[in-house]
């Protein structure tokens, strides 16, 4: 038996190339209403946090507050831009040798529960991860960092979050892995991973540092045969 009970995955990163939609979303829109910045430059706030955060951390760098018209402008773009969304290489294969092996999983994201379900169906991942969706308004609104929505999310598995795998790609996301006693593997397999990102989650404490869901499957011990 593996020596763990549940596996708990973040979206964004991990399971979906969503991030580098996310960011020419935000970097369009936030130019159009009067903040120009770099998409590199907006990557290395934004990556793993919620919107709040994000509204919050752009408004303590650049004194920049969203208006009335900012937010609809923006979620109509998202809900646009994540119809045609790709599960990462391997993540489908991932979660069905789970499946295959009895381990169960679920996702916890940051991402707002209408886009987290968008999602998951526009890359193909909906019908495996089922029920096991979880966003912060399951927890009061407490996204990452903090620990709360990881905790839920194996509570529904029935398993104690300390005795599951958070597979997550940001410090915030890995941050909520740790303080909730989770094992966490950084998995860093998206196409907006930055070269310091593997000293970044393991110097928060990350177990392993992991390519490719091939790798990630290997940790996990439920590698496929395909």
């Amino acid at each position: 038996m593996p020596p763990f009970e549940g596996v708990l995955f973040d979206l964004d990163g991990v399971l979906v190339d969503s991030e580098h939609l996310a960011e020419g979303v935000w970097v369009r829109t936030l130019a159009e209403h009067g903040l120009p910045i770099a998409a590199n430059e907006f990557s290395h706030l934004a990556v793993g946090q919620t919107f709040p955060n994000v509204l919050l951390r752009l408004e303590e760098l650049h004194g920049w507050t969203a208006s009335d018209a900012f937010l609809p402008v923006l979620e109509e773009r998202f809900n646009q831009a994540f119809h045609a969304l790709p599960a990462i290489e391997g993540a489908r294969e991932t979660l069905l040798a789970l499946r295959a092996s009895g381990i169960p999983f679920a996702v916890a994201s940051n991402s707002e529960r209408g886009r987290l379900y968008l999602k998951l169906r526009a890359s193909g991942l909906a019908e495996l991860v089922g029920e096991h969706a979880y966003d912060p308004s399951w927890v009061g609104g407490r996204g990452k960092p903090h620990p709360e929505l990881y905790v839920f999310a194996a509570a529904q598995l029935g398993v104690d979050v300390t005795r599951c795998v958070v597979v997550e790609d940001s410090v915030p996301g890995g941050t909520a892995g740790v303080a909730a006693g989770a094992t966490l593997f950084a998995l860093l397999a998206a196409g907006h991973i930055h070269p310091d990102s593997a000293a970044q989650m393991q110097a928060i404490g990350a177990a392993r540092v992991l390519r490719s869901h091939r790798e990630l499957q290997e940790a996990l011990g439920v590698t496929t045969s395909a």
